[in-house]
């Protein structure tokens, strides 16, 4: 995965025209930003013509450009895809039509807001997944999306923002990409587009500023944009140094482990830490479930099962090896599966048990702090005691 930073003598279209032509593969393009109206969407589309110039067959497989004049301009002269119309529940919905651009099979697909949700019905559910099946199919994909949309960083994002993502993508799909250009853009400036009309209808900007547009949270995103494209040519490095593992990094530092119970309510962020850190030391990491007989799949009921599943499923997502174990003794079975696989790291939530009651043999994460002193342990605090936002 790379950072593409602003060429000095050529342009962005002709670094990936060079991967395009020489890709058995269809290569993935991101383009980063930290809020709507940075320019992801122009950009995209100002390369589109680029691509064209040189003779690429590029077609724009789903663009939105929210009414923007300057935008809607530069879709003139591109070959547009036409939408899928759908109905849903007596509503007309208009989505890309991945089926259409598989049969025209272009050599590079514009795509925008990977992170959508798909209509109910259709063959994937998010866009993120329509993406993965254009690049399996050997076609090129330009695509765009906002860092608050990474999975990993969802937890963060809302506790800093106090606003809710619904809409993900997960941290694998952006390892997929080949290229990642962070399209970064002075808070001030963001705010001037905003209050000038060129991001929202001027009826829509009040309610704009004062909400995910505040200051903060613009300062906030930024930061987290510039950092996780920092942290993937970080990643780029070490996927170049030698790959024994006395000379990589990322083996001497040790895999991680992140260990959830099966109604574990703080599990989804467990997984999205331990994404986090993962990514940072370049590193394999797991995901443990330990099946005691309390929590074997005949004793524990169907909305626990429901919820393990899911957490599972995250967890894959998200890039994990999830592994069950069977033992009656957790601490000591993650202990031994940690010591087996070369784990440095261990997370896992803090317990809610009382304290009077942790004094008798101790919580689990008492007893891997004890007895698991080569390892670094990491609890992470109930979020609900997390002070609020005012």
């Amino acid at each position: 995965m790379t950072h593409v930073p602003t060429p000095p003598l050529r342009p962005r279209s002709e670094d990936f025209l060079e991967l395009v032509q020489r890709a058995k593969r269809g290569r993935l393009k991101l383009y980063i930003g930290f809020a709507a109206g940075v320019g992801k969407t122009y950009r995209m589309l100002e390369e589109a013509h680029a691509l064209r110039k040189r003779g690429v067959d590029v077609v724009l497989a789903f663009i939105e450009t929210h009414g923007r004049t300057e935008t809607q301009a530069l879709v003139a002269g591109l070959e547009v895809v036409p939408r899928r119309r759908v109905v849903y529940r007596d509503v007309a919905v208009e989505d890309m039509d991945l089926d259409a651009v598989l049969a025209r099979r272009p050599q590079v697909a514009v795509v925008d807001e990977i992170p959508h949700t798909n209509v109910p019905g259709a063959r994937h559910r998010r866009r993120w997944e329509d993406v993965v099946e254009l690049l399996d199919a050997g076609i090129n994909v330009i695509g765009a999306l906002n860092i608050q949309h990474l999975e990993s960083l969802k937890d963060l994002v809302e506790r800093a923002t106090g606003v809710a993502i619904r809409e993900t993508v997960p941290d694998a799909f952006l390892r997929k990409a080949d290229q990642v250009v962070n399209l970064d853009l002075a808070v001030e400036d963001l705010l001037d587009r905003l209050r000038a009309g060129r991001i929202y209808a001027p009826e829509k900007v009040a309610q704009a500023l004062g909400e995910f547009f505040r200051d903060e949270n613009l300062r906030t995103l930024r930061e987290l944009a510039l950092r996780e494209v920092a942290e993937s040519l970080g990643r780029e490095g070490d996927d170049r140094s030698p790959s024994s593992p006395d000379e990589r990094g990322g083996a001497t530092r040790g895999r991680i482990l992140v260990c959830i119970a099966s109604r574990s309510p703080r599990a989804n962020e467990l997984l999205r830490r331990g994404s986090r850190v993962a990514g940072r030391l370049n590193t394999d990491w797991y995901v443990a479930f330990v099946e005691t007989a309390k929590e074997s799949p005949t004793t524990i009921d169907a909305e626990t099962q429901r919820h393990l599943i899911a957490t599972i499923q995250l967890a894959r997502d998200l890039g994990a090896e999830v592994v069950r174990l069977k033992g009656q003794d957790p601490a000591a079975t993650i202990l031994d599966f940690a010591r087996a696989h070369g784990v440095g790291h261990i997370i896992l939530g803090r317990s809610r048990r009382p304290w009077w009651r942790r004094l008798v043999g101790g919580s689990v994460a008492d007893r891997l702090i004890r007895e698991g002193r080569e390892f670094d342990v990491q609890l992470v605090a109930d979020a609900d005691a997390a002070e609020p936002r005012g």
